[in-house]
């Protein structure tokens, strides 16, 4: 017996190609089409529906439209004809769809005449039903809001922005007739299809492959035979029916299909794109709703349901209804599906609190699941907050494109850097774009990694990114596939029935500790500077801005009144620039010219909100006097935390001293760096320990530059082989003293040119390097070296609400894997009674590696511990001038740090101090008496009931006691989960006499505070 399994693929992919699926609409009749282009921005819904018949031009099958991002209004007339009285009918529109596929170029929204939705168009779903059974005669009229989205494929493109698109028309119409549907000859390509699929699947030597060939052989002899597709499907069909009959085994593994359609909410198209590519996938799953009462959707990210909401409440409306149905199911918590290695602590809380205020406001439902298939990596800070957010589960699916490593689990407990542990699962199928096919399945079922011990796993399925979702053929294999012998069982249900399901059948699963580090994508930590800036900066203006807000209206300052409505948007805009694809910069042009000039108008905003705020706290502002303010967690200066003071009087003074043979040695009296004549440190003393932090021969803020130029996925990669090519910049045009505290060094290479201030301020444990590059590389990375005489055998990084360690050697392929790492404010690596810091405003990708000091090159035999920050890069796809612009970046080098060091200073760098005219102090509206113990948000309660709320965390790793005390009358205190909630299991806290509370912490654990103001 010979395996002619190719031959029946063969036989059988003809047949449906040109005699099966051409049958399934037998008869035709062409539709009138009428076309107007909108010459800019796409317009109002309501616009596009009032135009009038002068706007329109007659357009025929095969005419150019659309140029790129672009929008084209179709209207489409007809007239069912009599005879098809009793059929089916639909309309078949295909608007010229070409290209990679569904969701990356041409769609459209169908309206009827009076303005409602009917569905989305896509290259695989391109019907439009008109009439379950017709009654011949009927009058067809359709609007189409067509986009001529651009393909963006690489290397290089001009297409990710409207001005350099082009104007040419990119996409040519299609087929646009009325069809009568053969439901038979449709549902016997699904049952073709799935056996086929089935059989390629199935072992060789079993008789159930061969059994569905010969039964695929005896269908395809029927319709040879007949030679009329049409007349011979119910035969074909009856033939195939008894191996689609055939029950799985009892034994087979369970797959929980949850339809879902994973839209970017920016990418390789604008944040307006997506506006109305949520809106046509809404409306093309509710019309499937109405086909299919089985059928389950699962939206996550509350923003893309509040631009539908906003934009097109007319698909708003079908949601909320098929909401109440539960069949469209709110997942996710979160405001929009963020990266996660590099929002801030409170920006990643305040995911949660915005996107479950959302569903719970607008749906009545508290979602507990956080769906986050497709982001870059996921923060070991995550299962904390997600505990914190009233949240239970966890699902991911982009762990499986890591490239050395596979990660060695399905489903898990993933215990977070404060012990907390959430159930979740990584669905084995490996994509969140399922279609059912038989290769996926088998896929599932033979990669599941906890197989014998679990039996369940999801399937997200469905057409992302604005292909529609799922389609009606996917809910025919799932239906088919439900009890197959020979396939995994499927069900479609909602994600926390699978999830219940799951943690009852696998409770004792394993725990993995830690981040999940995705071994991919490691060039987002720094791709798109300006907008790593204007992120970072936005957090901290925004911590600033409610600070000082609360405090004006707790202190009572004559007039004031907190700004909730403005602070809410603000912050949503800021939740959604941290998507997975825009502060990762690895979206298009437009999206990141976009982004650019949103953080402007964010700064503009929360500078204004501060220094109204500020101005009614400093009392007279024409004293004479100046009152500054200190927004960190930590005194400084002899200011309080969270506090203000009247600027004093001077203080003492750096000395600056020129060297022999060139350079400089800068000394407060707490910190000695010496600075040579290339403008290299070469040595940073602190005083305390009189230890030099700069290893022997080695140097600090040593620039250098590697070629870079991954494999694949430009602005996303960084490639471990970079490293293999590495240019120091060692040459000065000038090194000078600049003022009374600083040398400014100026290097010039390529076509770039980089100034660096290297400032020791007075009463400053840190060395501050203010950097301005003009940047005109490409395709280079641009690192900062620090050489630091330290025998580190791990890194500490910060992240959201604590910190975690990463090895700094390369002893298993896992930690070599890590040869790129995302840190926040601080990186600090130590040995025992000595560490050293580097710390920054706006940088998050480091790498940071051991070497040894040889002594037959005349070192001491001594470790190296080098921390790298990466500046800029210059990746040419899909944005091919990102970065070309001129950058201001600050990092610093904290000698002789330990960890809280490193947390005061990080925290100091991004906060610097305010002066404004006045001569009042300003008590801190809370104080803690513990510097381990954080303060990270403090603002009034969004309910509007002025209680005040102060979210705190341990920031050493360590257990803490701590005495949170309000500076106002307090009439008393509960402990809240993120959304200002008090917890329902009882727990919380009691507030002493004086209004205080106290608290026993452990390592990195969160509490949320919140105070009733007397």
């Amino acid at each position: 017996m010979h395996d002619d399994r190719s031959l029946v693929e063969i036989r059988l992919g003809r047949a449906l190609r040109e005699r099966i699926k051409p049958a399934i609409h037998p008869l035709t009749a062409a539709l009138e089409v009428e076309a107007w282009h909108a010459p800019g921005e796409p317009v109002p819904v309501s616009e596009g529906l009032a135009l009038a018949d002068a706007d329109y031009r007659p357009i025929a099958t095969g005419e150019a439209w659309g140029r790129p991002w672009g929008t084209e209004w179709f209207r489409v007339r007809g007239t069912v004809p009599p005879e098809w009285s009793g059929r089916t009918v639909e309309a078949v529109l295909n608007i010229g769809f070409r290209g990679p596929g569904p969701g990356f170029q041409a769609e459209a929204l169908v309206y009827r005449p009076d303005g409602s939705p009917v569905k989305s168009l896509n290259p695989e779903t391109t019907w439009v039903r008109i009439s379950d059974e017709a009654k011949g005669g009927e009058e067809v009229l359709l609007h189409l809001e067509a986009a001529s989205n651009p393909s963006i494929d690489g290397p290089v493109t001009d297409k990710g922005d409207w001005d350099t698109a082009g104007d040419d028309p990119i996409y040519n119409l299609g087929r646009m007739e009325l069809a009568v549907l053969d439901t038979e000859v449709w549902e016997l390509a699904q049952d073709f299809e799935v056996l086929l699929q089935l059989m390629l699947e199935l072992p060789v030597e079993g008789p159930r492959r061969w059994e569905i060939l010969r039964t695929l052989e005896r269908a395809l002899d029927v319709l040879d035979h007949s030679r009329d597709v049409n007349a011979a499907a119910p035969e074909a069909r009856a033939i195939l029916a008894p191996a689609l009959a055939a029950p799985a085994n009892a034994s087979a593994h369970r797959l929980s299909g949850v339809g879902h359609a994973h839209i970017d909410s920016a990418w390789l198209w604008p944040l307006r794109e997506t506006v109305r590519k949520v809106a046509r996938t809404a409306s093309n799953v509710t019309d499937l709703m109405d086909r299919d009462p089985e059928f389950v959707f699962a939206m996550s990210q509350a923003q893309q349901l509040a631009w539908i909401k906003e934009h097109r409440p007319e698909v708003y409306a079908r949601v909320k209804e098929k909401v109440a149905a539960g069949q469209f199911v709110p997942v996710g918590g979160m405001w929009v599906e963020s990266d996660t290695n590099m929002p801030g602590s409170e920006a990643m809380a305040r995911q949660f609190v915005h996107g479950k205020k959302f569903f719970l406001e607008e749906f009545g439902i508290e979602t507990d699941e956080v769906w986050l298939p497709d982001s870059f990596g996921y923060s070991a800070a995550l299962p904390q907050l997600v505990k914190l957010s009233n949240s239970t589960f966890f699902l991911t699916q982009k762990i499986s494109w890591s490239q050395f490593n596979k990660f060695p689990h399905h489903t898990f407990w993933w215990e977070g850097i404060d012990g907390t542990r959430v159930f979740t699962h990584f669905p084995p199928v490996d994509t969140y774009n399922s279609e059912f096919s038989g290769r996926e399945m088998a896929h599932a079922e033979r990669n599941f990694q906890d197989k014998g011990a679990a039996h369940r796993s999801l399937v997200p399925f469905g057409y992302g990114d604005g292909g529609g979702g799922p389609t009606r053929e996917h809910l025919a294999r799932a239906k088919r596939l439900a009890n197959l012998e020979g396939s995994p069982r499927v069900e479609v249900e909602k994600p926390s029935e699978f999830f219940a399901k799951a943690l009852a059948d696998y409770p004792g699963a394993p725990v993995w500790v830690g981040e999940l580090y995705l071994e991919l994508h490691r060039g987002t930590y720094t791709s798109n500077a300006k907008i790593k800036q204007g992120n970072r900066k936005s957090e901290h203006l925004l911590r600033e801005a409610e600070l000082w807000a609360a405090t004006a209206v707790v202190n009572g300052s004559d007039g004031y009144a907190y700004p909730y409505e403005q602070l809410d948007r603000i912050w949503k805009t800021v939740l959604l620039h941290q998507f997975h694809d825009i502060l990762p910069g690895s979206s298009i042009a437009w999206v990141n010219r976009e982004a650019r000039a949103t953080y402007q108008e964010v700064y503009a905003e929360l500078e204004q909100i501060i220094g109204d705020a500020q101005a009614a706290l400093a009392g007279d502002a024409g004293s004479g006097s100046r009152v500054v303010f200190n927004a960190a967690p930590h005194g400084r200066g002899g200011i309080a935390a969270l506090g203000a003071r009247v600027a004093p009087g001077g203080e003492q003074a750096t000395a600056v001293t020129e060297q022999a043979g060139g350079g400089f040695v800068l000394d407060n009296g707490l910190v000695r760096v010496a600075v040579d004549g290339r403008g290299l440190v070469t040595s940073a003393v602190d005083a305390a320990s009189g230890r030099d932090a700069v290893a022997p021969g080695g140097y600090a803020n040593l620039l250098q530059i590697h070629p870079d130029l991954p494999n694949n996925w430009d602005a996303w990669d960084v490639d471990h082989f970079y490293r293999n090519t590495v240019t120091d910049l060692v040459d000065a045009e000038s090194v000078a003293a600049a003022g009374g505290d600083a040398v400014e060094v100026v290097r010039k290479f390529g076509d770039s040119t980089v100034r660096q201030r290297l400032v020791l301020a007075a009463g400053s444990h840190r060395l501050d390097i203010d950097t301005d590059v003009d940047w005109h590389e490409r395709e280079t990375i641009l690192k900062a070296a620090f050489q630091l005489d330290v025998q580190a055998d791990r890194s500490t990084s910060e992240t959201q609400f604590g910190h975690l360690h990463r090895a700094t050697h390369t002893n298993t392929s896992w930690e070599a894997a890590k040869f790129e790492i995302c840190a926040h404010r601080w990186i600090q690596v130590a040995e025992p009674g000595y560490g050293v810091a580097v710390v920054n405003d706006s940088t998050y990708g480091h790498d940071v590696t051991r070497s040894r000091r040889d002594e037959a090159d005349g070192g001491d035999g001594g470790i190296t511990t080098t921390v790298r920050l990466s500046l800029l890069r210059a990746p040419r796809f899909p944005d091919p001038h990102t970065d070309e612009d001129r950058h201001t970046l600050r990092f610093a080098l904290v000698p002789g740090a330990e960890i809280g060091d490193a947390v005061r200073e990080g925290y100091g760098i991004n906060l610097p101090e305010r002066s404004v005219p006045g001569d009042a102090a300003v008590a801190p509206l809370v104080s803690v008496d513990n510097d381990a113990v954080v303060v990270e948000a403090l603002k009034l309660a969004d309910d509007g009931s002025g209680d005040v709320v102060v979210r705190l965390y341990e920031s050493r790793g360590a257990r803490a006691e701590a005495s949170v005390a309000p500076g106002f009358a307090s009439a008393s205190a509960a402990e809240t989960d993120l959304l200002e909630r008090p917890w329902s299991d009882g727990r919380g806290v009691s507030a002493e006499a004086d209004g205080s509370v106290k608290l026993s912490l452990r390592p990195f654990q969160i509490v949320t505070l919140r105070f009733a103001r007397a």
